[in-house]
């Protein structure tokens, strides 16, 4: 297991490029099962989920070949479905959170899927009921073994249907996506999640041959076709990674230019920091942060406590909330942090409280945040990981710590941000990876 070993108090200083998107790495590169002919790739995150399912699609029989530092040809012509019953597989792929979204494109092109329970993030309960009453309402039949955790679906003939989604999952109407997209006759999916992300795939798919209408809202119209061909797609930056850089120059009082960053597709994520007292000054397609000893916590119109929730799109990603509930603990003021879809995501704040922060947890949702207005910096601490974001948000407090810090099981912030040791050190941070 690794860690890293943080100096703290370091200012940093520069410019820095976000990654290509995680999210929408996993949901494209698992539509590439969808034809057999060739897809190419463009701007894909070096980073161990998105590597993991490109290693799991090559064990499947797709032909991955490496173009350049960020790009990949994937050719799905000769699939091994066998393959997909094997312990091997499904060792792999119950560790991958993003597997799941494999069960769309081999229902739609081959009539049966298989696959495990997912693992991930231990954030708390992530039910998969919207994917699958959705994928059964298109006439496919679910078998779910309780010994193995597998699930297998099959159909004689998927069919469109009316699907009026019971939460607006993203990965969940990513999978319907491309499960219709090669259904007889015509699926309306209402109350679908309207992420750039899912955006982006519903335009891969377009440039593919689908048929969709209305990309970029909540209610998706998809028309069958028989079969899909090629196209070459290009990732967003990921929003998330553009969130956390904020965060990290605002905690360590840094001026700091994030560039590239697609600000038509980051919603309310900058508001969000201006709401915290954050200066994000917007320069073309880049974000300058200058330099802030100090940032006061905004109050409501009528005076009562900020809240901060996350909420489907465009609301604010929950992604973020840890990052934001970090930045907090230095502002002046109180801020209420407001987790409502995963229950376990806010238990790291218990590292912050012993690293010094002022933060009350009210239940498995929602913490109260005292700024502590720079009268003092946080401690330095050992401590681990337990999620991608939550592991990004305990390096962002580390860094504006006194002192040396410890975090292990730096592998579950690997999963999410590339290189984020290196890339951080060219800024002025002090990381080193044991």
């Amino acid at each position: 297991m690794s860690s890293f070993i943080i100096g703290g108090g370091n200012r940093l200083s520069g410019t820095i490029t976000p990654q290509g998107a995680k999210n929408e790495a996993l949901q494209v590169i698992c539509a590439t099962l969808l034809t057999k002919e060739k897809v190419v790739i463009n701007n894909i995150p070096n980073i161990l989920d998105v590597n993991n399912l490109i290693k799991l699609l090559a064990d499947m029989g797709v032909v991955v070949e490496k173009l350049s530092a960020d790009s990949y040809s994937f050719c799905a012509a000769n699939i091994d479905l066998e393959y997909t019953h094997t312990d091997e597989f499904m060792n792999k792929s119950s560790a991958l959170r993003g597997s799941i979204m494999i069960i769309g494109p081999l229902l739609a092109r081959f009539g049966n899927a298989a696959v495990p329970k997912p693992g991930g993030d231990k954030i708390g309960r992530r039910r998969l009921d919207t994917h699958f009453n959705g994928i059964m309402k298109l006439g496919a039949e679910l078998i779910y073994d309780e010994n193995k955790n597998l699930f297998s679906l099959s159909t004689k003939g998927l069919k469109g249907s009316y699907i009026l989604l019971d939460e607006a999952s993203v990965t969940g109407t990513a999978n319907l996506l491309m499960t219709a997209v090669m259904a007889e006759g015509q699926t309306t999916i209402y109350n679908a999640a309207c992420e750039p992300y899912v955006e982006q795939l519903s335009r891969m798919l377009v440039q593919m041959g689908a048929k969709i209408e209305g990309i970029g809202s909540n209610r998706l119209v998809v028309k069958g076709v028989t079969q899909l061909s090629g196209c070459e797609h290009t990732l967003l930056p990921d929003m998330i990674e553009v969130g956390s850089f904020i965060g990290m120059a605002a905690m360590t009082s840094s001026e700091l230019t994030i560039k590239d960053v697609s600000v038509q597709n980051l919603g309310i994520i900058p508001e969000s920091f201006r709401k915290l007292g954050i200066k994000v000054v917007q320069q073309g397609d880049n974000l300058y942060i200058p330099q802030q000893d100090v940032y006061e916590i905004e109050s409501f119109i009528d005076g009562s406590i900020l809240t901060i929730a996350d909420a489907p799109w465009p609301g604010l990603t929950p992604d973020l909330l840890s990052v934001l509930l970090v930045v907090a603990t230095k502002a002046k003021g109180c801020v209420l942090i407001h987790q409502k879809m995963f229950e376990s995501r806010l238990f790291f704040v218990d590292k912050l409280i012993d690293m010094g922060a002022q933060i009350i947890l009210c239940d498995p949702h929602r913490a109260t945040v005292i700024g502590n207005a720079n009268r003092f910096q946080l401690r330095a601490m050992t401590m681990t990981s337990p999620d991608i974001r939550a592991g990004i948000s305990l390096l962002i407090a580390a860094m504006s710590a006194n002192g040396e810090s410890i975090i292990h099981n730096i592998d579950q912030i690997d999963r999410g941000y590339q290189d984020i040791d290196v890339r951080l050190n060219n800024l002025g941070a002090d990381i080193r990876r044991v």
